[in-house]
């Protein structure tokens, strides 16, 4: 399975007040680890970055002058990410400015959901922490990630945080090392503990009621998702044979 970890950093917080992006991030990961191929690029964002942005990003506005257009990237971009299945926190935003930018560049690239499944991470702690803080920052403290080399929002770190703080929700463990420091030059690995069972593990069935607000979490993804979203495609009726009767 291949999934592209996504994150952006724009001009300001509104695609709708005609803000742009300013840099695009992804790590590409193959069977849940990294395999080492990373995207990045700043952008021109032909306008000024705003007093919050650029207090978040660092990145300042000479910076960004002799940095390309989207246009000039696009095709490179839609190559990297085609098929995959795209994990980004807080999703709504991410898409809305890449979607925006794709309409500038030509109608005929369509939307970023026309390529490629997407999984919001964001929703997803919210529904399995609700009531929490569920912040990239919140989620790695709570997950046990270090993100300590987090001074400022850049895409390539968020994405490498995002990425184990992803694997650490829906595998169960607590402290991942992914391997991501020196992975240009020793190749991406993954450490995990062995984990050992002396007892039975107590399951526990949704309620009624928490299967309903499930049902909604999952419309919502499918809205973001322009389409059936990754937990509604594995949820998908599967033929089953019927096990022989033990006499």
């Amino acid at each position: 399975m291949r999934q592209i970890v996504l994150d952006t950093e724009t001009t300001g917080l509104e695609v709708r007040q005609g803000h742009r992006l300013i840099e695009i991030a992804c790590v590409e990961l193959i069977e849940r680890r990294p395999s080492g191929r990373n995207y990045q690029t700043y952008l021109n964002p032909d306008r000024q970055i705003d007093e919050g942005a650029r207090q978040v990003t660092g990145i300042e506005d000479e910076f960004l002058l002799d940095k390309p257009h989207f246009p000039d990237v696009v095709d490179e971009f839609l190559a990297f990410v085609d098929g995959a299945e795209l994990i980004i926190h807080n999703a709504t935003f991410d898409v809305g400015f890449i979607d925006a930018e794709l309409a500038r560049a030509g109608q005929h690239y369509g939307r970023l959901s026309d390529r490629c499944s997407i999984l919001d991470t964001l929703m997803m702690a919210r529904e399995r922490y609700p009531g929490q803080r569920n912040s990239l920052d919140a989620l790695c403290k709570r997950l046990g990630v270090d993100n300590s080399a987090r001074d400022l929002h850049g895409g390539l770190i968020d994405c490498q945080l995002l990425a184990e703080v992803y694997i650490a929700m829906t595998s169960g463990q607590v402290v991942l090392d992914l391997g991501f420091e020196g992975a240009q030059e020793q190749g991406p690995a993954a450490v995990m503990m062995p984990v050992v069972l002396d007892r039975r593990p107590r399951i526990l069935r949704a309620s009624a009621d928490e299967i309903v607000v499930h049902e909604r979490r999952l419309d919502g993804l499918d809205k973001s998702a322009g389409g059936l979203s990754v937990w509604r495609k594995e949820d998908a009726p599967a033929v089953v044979e019927a096990p022989e009767t033990v006499q």
